[in-house]
């Protein structure tokens, strides 16, 4: 069985940073692992471990300074890496769901898994789409937003639990092939050891173009444009006071009562 995790590296910002037209000034961003992507590389690996999962193959869209970023999937025990870039890519300032869906299907279908694993979003642009959008454009069954999954996967059925509305789960089975969406604290997610570092630098992370894959430039052509960037004005004030709990305490009581919560 080959499970297949997609994963992306996203910006991560100072808690101070300035913007400079419509992108947040350089010197204010770094680089991570997608937090949702991380928990469905650990589930992926679990599977492994647990003798269901054959080979964990994960794919990323992302230029050549991201390898490092997704070479933590590998140090975490994925077998191998896919990664899709292109000139055609390099002046597109935000890829929408078309465009991401046209290139992970087109990977996911040369490689054929059994089960596609994605983060339910991108820290960055919070779409929560491609995977969904992923599973209908190659035919696979989807479960979105799943918070646990029965890892014996018995007679290719994926016995998963998924996160609704309001509080509410939902139990169902999906048949494989499929795509779930996985939700943060479905697992504890695994640091990279030492050794597992030194073995993911040795791994093969296989680089493709567009044409490699198969896709037409014109397939990815963005209709989204990125026109503004602003801090939102805070809507209310933060009180705050320094002291022991007692003097604090008393402070806070004091403020209730003004605004008429506490008599």
């Amino acid at each position: 069985m080959k499970v297949l995790a997609t994963v992306k590296e996203v910006s991560t910002v100072e808690d101070e940073f300035e913007i400079e037209g419509t992108e947040i000034a350089g010197q204010y961003l770094g680089a991570d692992l997608n937090e949702w992507d991380d928990y469905a590389i650990e589930e992926a690996v679990q599977l492994q471990e647990d003798g269901i999962a054959d080979e964990v193959v994960t794919v990323t869209i992302g230029p050549e300074d991201c390898e490092q970023t997704i070479r933590q999937a590998l140090a975490k025990g994925a077998d191998r890496a896919v990664r899709v870039w292109d000139d055609a890519l390099e002046d597109i300032d935000l890829l929408d769901v078309n465009a991401k869906t046209e290139i992970l299907s087109a990977v996911i279908e040369a490689e054929e898994p059994d089960l596609v694993l994605s983060g339910v979003q991108a820290g960055d642009d919070s779409f929560g789409a491609t995977g969904v959008s992923v599973a209908e454009e190659i035919g696979f069954q989807w479960g979105a937003v799943v918070n646990h999954l029965e890892h014996d996967l018995e007679d290719g059925i994926a016995s998963v639990r998924r996160e609704l509305e309001g509080g509410v789960e939902e139990l169902t089975d999906i048949e494989l092939p499929a795509v779930l969406t996985i939700q943060t604290g479905i697992n504890e997610p695994r640091y990279a050891s030492l050794r597992g570092i030194r073995q993911a630098q040795r791994k093969e992370l296989d680089v493709q173009t567009l044409a490699d894959i198969g896709v037409d430039e014109s397939t990815i052509e963005t209709e989204l444009e990125l026109t503004d960037m602003y801090e939102p004005e805070s809507e209310s004030d933060v009180t705050t006071w320094e002291g022991s709990p007692e003097e604090t305490a008393g402070e806070l009581g004091d403020l209730l009562r003004d605004k008429g919560v506490a008599q």
